[in-house]
């Protein structure tokens, strides 16, 4: 008797599982997404690097886009030219075109020519120097050069120069933007390769005052605007902006009357370096 109950409670169970399994089948065939197998192959062929430079969450967001046709191969500023033709080969698609993007230093106050009021001694990021009365540099604004830039970026594009001044390669430089987020004092911005003309100044005082903080501030004397095309540059609240999207009448007129080096002609690089200065924070 006891042997049939047994018995009759596996046959129930069993049948009740079989039925549940059923179901979630049956769901399963009836619920089921398809998703075009090229999405998993694309994203095979890209570096993985998920840095979002293209304007995607990560590389597997980047492969689907690609898939359904919503951007080009190019887009990746990490490829290079062979990943990026491999890419566009396997989809049938043109391999198109991406304006190179890199990061840029609004700040050329290096430790030869920015005052330096106090010695910071605490934590050494920019982050926690900013916390602690500005960490010490006269000019508020100025780059602090403590290379939170420099650790943060995983294509070791940035590395720090003689004078503590972030510098950035741009060969290696893929506008991922972890830059941008990293420093506090909001002094990178990216920017199309082709723009060249570069205002390497945030301070907002004018005048002497900004000069005696940094050599190479911008004084506000509004010189570069009235040597540009029209419209080109304006002055803000004492410093020079300049409208990128009238990039096409930049020229290096615009810096021949600069006092202070403030507003530079970039052409590649942004700061030259001796080799041999060279210092790594990271070292």
């Amino acid at each position: 008797m006891e042997f049939t109950t047994i018995m009759g409670s596996v046959a129930i169970l069993g049948g009740v599982g079989l039925a549940f399994g059923t179901l979630i089948s049956l769901a399963h065939l009836k619920l089921k997404v398809w998703e075009d197998p090229r999405i998993d192959a694309v994203t095979d062929l890209l570096p993985g690097t998920n840095c979002g430079a293209c304007g995607q969450a990560g590389c597997r967001a980047f492969a689907e886009a690609l898939v359904a046709g919503k951007i080009q191969p190019a887009t990746c500023t990490v490829m290079g030219p062979d990943d990026i033709t491999d890419v566009a080969e396997y989809l049938g698609v043109e391999a198109g075109e991406a304006s190179k993007r890199v990061a840029r230093l609004l700040c050329a106050g290096g430790s030869d020519v920015a005052v330096q009021q106090a010695e910071y001694r605490g934590l050494q990021t920019c982050k926690a120097a900013v916390a602690v009365a500005g960490g010490g540099k006269a000019c508020a604004w100025g780059c602090l050069g403590l290379a939170d830039c420099e650790i943060v970026c995983d294509f070791e594009a940035i590395y720090m120069n003689y004078v503590g001044l972030p510098v950035v390669i741009p060969d290696k430089c893929t506008a991922c933007g972890d830059c941008v987020e990293a420093c506090p004092l909001d002094l990178f911005v990216l920017m199309p390769l082709e723009q060249k003309l570069i205002v390497q100044c945030k301070n907002l005082l004018e005048g002497e005052e900004a000069e005696a903080v940094c050599q190479v501030a911008c004084n506000a004397c509004g010189r570069c605007a009235a040597d540009a095309a029209s419209g080109l540059i304006e002055m803000v609240n004492g410093l020079a902006v300049i409208d990128y999207d009238r990039n096409e009448l930049a020229t290096p007129d615009a810096i021949a009357r600069c006092p202070t080096n403030a507003i530079v002609w970039v052409e590649g690089s942004q700061f030259v370096d001796k080799p041999e200065l060279v210092r790594s924070a990271t070292v």
